[in-house]
């Protein structure tokens, strides 16, 4: 993901990083090499001469633009309740690690606590490495005592394998009266929303949008996209290969656009910094126990790359 500053108007015109361009130039590229064939076909160079009415373009480039921004609402709904479920997360965490500090009738160890804490600020890069399919080894050894550690890298699902033995833990000191059974029922409703949320990611992570409907509209876009140079040639003639160029890049970019964000859980420029979020909420939950801050990128006056 980019995070950058506001950028002054001209300066938004010429960003580079973060957008889609770069993925387009050769597309764009065939365009302009179509729309100089449309052009030397009309002037006669060529023996075959297309020629195309610009009114069904016209009607063509309006049905495409509302299923164009169909699928960029779909997939930016994807985007934003992913966003919403990383969000839910961390004030999943932190009422857990609160009701951990506050909750008990009698003093725990403070290790104890603390080893509670850890384990749960371990969950969002457990659930990172699952959502992007990546070996979570190196971090979870980081974080986890030997056994767990262990245990949890056997599991398949190694998310659930924390929350398992978050209540595992919460169930012992439930048997020796630390913990009340209202103060129970209260780690019993986080635990079931750090569920609900893992649930979610893994929802949107094994459904993506419906592969038919994106095919139509990448070969709609791209056929639209050849044939417009034939039927904006005759109006407009040698500047034929300008704007053919200018309308492939606003239907190509809405498209890749589009496709990025429908799977906001990867490591493309416009998918959720799931890194720095998982540090971020660990370093939250550090902060409840009075720990040193982590060390986490943050943005300033360049923009910076997270992921």
């Amino acid at each position: 993901m980019i995070i950058r500053p506001n950028l002054h108007w001209f300066r938004m015109l010429l960003a580079w990083r973060g957008s889609v361009l770069p993925r387009l130039l050769p597309r764009l590229f065939m365009i302009f090499c179509i729309s100089v064939v449309a052009v030397a076909a009309h002037e006669h160079i060529l023996k075959v001469t297309v020629r195309l009415s610009p009114v069904p373009f016209s009607l063509i480039g309006i049905a495409l633009a509302v299923f164009l921004g169909f699928r960029n609402n779909a997939s930016y709904d994807r985007w934003g309740e992913a966003r919403k479920l990383w969000g839910q997360l961390l004030n999943e965490a932190r009422s857990m690690t609160r009701q951990a500090l506050t909750l008990p009738r009698q003093a725990l160890d403070p290790a104890d606590v603390h080893k509670f804490v850890h384990v749960l600020g371990t969950l969002p890069h457990a659930l990172r490495h699952q959502l992007r399919k990546t070996d979570p080894a190196e971090d979870l050894a980081a974080r986890l005592p030997e056994p767990l550690l262990e245990r949890v890298m056997t599991a398949r699902y190694r998310p659930a394998a924390l929350m398992l033995w978050l209540g595992e833990w919460v169930q012992r000191h439930a048997r020796t009266d630390a913990i009340d059974q209202m103060a129970v029922l209260a780690f019993d409703r986080n635990l079931n929303g750090l569920s609900d949320v893992i649930g979610g990611c893994e929802r949107i992570v094994s459904t993506p949008l419906p592969f038919a409907y994106s095919v139509m509209i990448h070969r709609t876009v791209y056929f639209f996209c050849a044939s417009l140079p034939f039927g904006l040639v005759d109006s407009i003639g040698i500047f034929t290969p300008l704007f053919s160029v200018f309308v492939a890049y606003t239907f190509m970019a809405h498209e890749a656009i589009a496709a990025q964000i429908e799977e906001p859980f990867g490591t493309d420029d416009n998918d959720l910094a799931l890194t720095v979020m998982s540090f971020y909420i660990e370093d939250a939950l550090r902060d409840l126990l009075g720990e040193p801050q982590l060390e986490v990128a943050r943005p300033g006056q360049e923009d910076y790359v997270l992921n």
